[in-house]
């Protein structure tokens, strides 16, 4: 059964995945095993809850239709992770599927990398409590959280996000080769690093994560990611994502160092934090969080007693392929979304027109700026505008609520809006500009193979 389906509110989001009910944030333990993709996130029942979350689960054969699996982590009473499991990731060890996530115990505590087991299914999860890894004992280290795992060379290695007393982000090394027993490397890279802090400007980066992308050069190019945390994020996520694009080379230790060559935003919106990557053999795919925008005249939110009410809160995108040109990072939908395409609606339509609620949108060609905006009597609000020129192509998804927005061969942008009553979707193009709509619909479960 899809996530979605027969959902009474209509700003809950219709292809996006994420449960029925309740609060999610970060993904997390992405993972693809017994033919089905697995995404886990920070999950609470109760969407004005933020403390002690869970590990939802939702899984897809296809990146097309998702379930909701049952919860797979918990809060242990008594345990390393009593007041939450939160971000981490899922890991094959010796043939175990082995989940390696913060856990708290104590209100301002540091956290714990701790260790679960499942089965083959990644439905039954075991919570012993075993604890992999500490807070370093590094006194220049004032915040540690969100581990992650990547082999070199033959080897496992474990990032976690940190914060010095320096002021500086850093992310720390360990060693993992055993993973109930991780071995501290030191302060591996930091907002010391010039592009580090063009790019990555921030007091700890959050959910680090360093993977090997493709690149159309065929050069051995690794993206290094992060959340920028503030000290004053505590409503928001102003600084958002950043990325760094570099090289990866042993030093005489045989442990990795990382030499960045450039970098950027990994999401030009307001509402994208915390993604994870999967690695898998031939791409490299991506889950972000877009969390909920407080109302005002020029954002459409929700107040929280409006999402308390509506009993849910937070959404993931859709995946999104990751791939390096000219030294840049790319990011695309995943092509299996096509499979969403319905009716089309217009065909090489120009001007102002209306878009439906659920939609996605190719627009190229003209010079100018773009806007979709919401429109009802006396009131116009602007939720996207950008401009483009030449060979620019945008492809807009609407999804009730939540808005993405793809620039080919750069990266997209991420935006929440919730219609008021009487308000419908308009896209304005610039002259010369065209767009095809299509309206956006379940496929049956085997439909999306004939698309792609």
């Amino acid at each position: 059964m899809d996530t979605a389906a027969q959902h009474p509110d209509p700003a809950f989001p219709q292809f996006h995945p994420r449960p029925a009910n309740g609060w999610i944030s970060n993904p997390s333990g992405l993972s693809f095993a017994g033919g089905r993709f697995h995404v886990f996130f920070q999950y609470h029942p109760d969407p004005a809850g933020h403390q002690g979350p869970c590990w939802g689960h939702l899984s897809s054969p296809d990146l097309v239709h998702w379930d909701e699996e049952p919860v797979a982590l918990r809060p242990q009473p008594g345990g390393p992770d009593a007041l939450g499991c939160w971000s981490g990731v899922v890991t094959d060890d010796g043939g175990v599927p082995t989940a390696a996530y913060s856990g708290v115990d104590t209100v301002g505590g540091h956290s714990r990398v701790v260790l679960a087991r499942a089965d083959r299914t990644l439905r039954s999860w075991i919570q012993d409590g075993h604890i992999a890894a500490e807070d370093p004992p590094d006194p220049q280290v004032t915040a540690v959280r969100d581990p992650f795992l990547f082999s070199f060379q033959g080897r496992r290695f474990a990032l976690r996000g940190a914060g010095l007393a320096s002021g500086h982000a850093a992310v720390l090394l360990f060693s993992a080769d055993d993973l109930r027993r991780w071995q501290y490397e030191g302060i591996w890279f930091s907002a010391e690093d010039p592009l580090a802090s063009k790019h990555l400007p921030a007091e700890i980066w959050e959910c680090p994560q360093l993977v090997r992308v493709p690149d159309s050069s065929g050069a051995d190019t690794w993206v290094l990611v992060a959340s920028l945390g503030l000290a004053a994020d505590q409503l928001g996520h102003p600084a958002g994502v950043g990325y760094l694009l570099g090289s990866l080379s042993p030093n005489p230790a045989g442990l990795p160092v990382f030499t960045p060559a450039s970098g950027g935003k990994a999401d030009l919106g307001r509402e994208f934090y915390a993604p994870q990557i999967l690695a898998l053999p031939d791409r490299a795919l991506l889950w972000g969080w877009s969390g909920e925008p407080a109302d005002s005249a020029d954002r459409p939110g929700r107040s929280q007693q409006e999402v308390d009410g509506a009993g849910w809160a937070g959404v993931l995108t859709f995946p999104r392929q990751l791939s390096v040109h000219g030294g840049v990072l790319a990011v695309e939908p995943a092509p299996e979304i096509l499979a969403y395409r319905g009716e089309r609606l217009h065909h090489g339509a120009a001007g102002t027109f209306s878009v439906p609620p659920e939609a996605e949108v190719r627009a190229a060609g003209g010079e100018g700026t773009l806007r979709l905006v919401l429109v009802s009597a006396g009131q116009r609000r602007t939720v996207f505008a950008d401009t483009v020129a030449g060979g620019d192509e945008l492809r807009i998804f609407i999804d009730a609520s939540i808005v993405e927005v793809y620039r080919h061969g750069s990266v997209p942008t991420t935006l929440r809006a919730y219609p008021g009553p009487g308000e419908e979707w308009q896209l304005e193009l610039p002259h010369g500009a065209a767009a095809d709509v299509w309206e956006l619909r379940q496929p049956e479960r085997a439909d999306h193979e004939a698309i792609r």
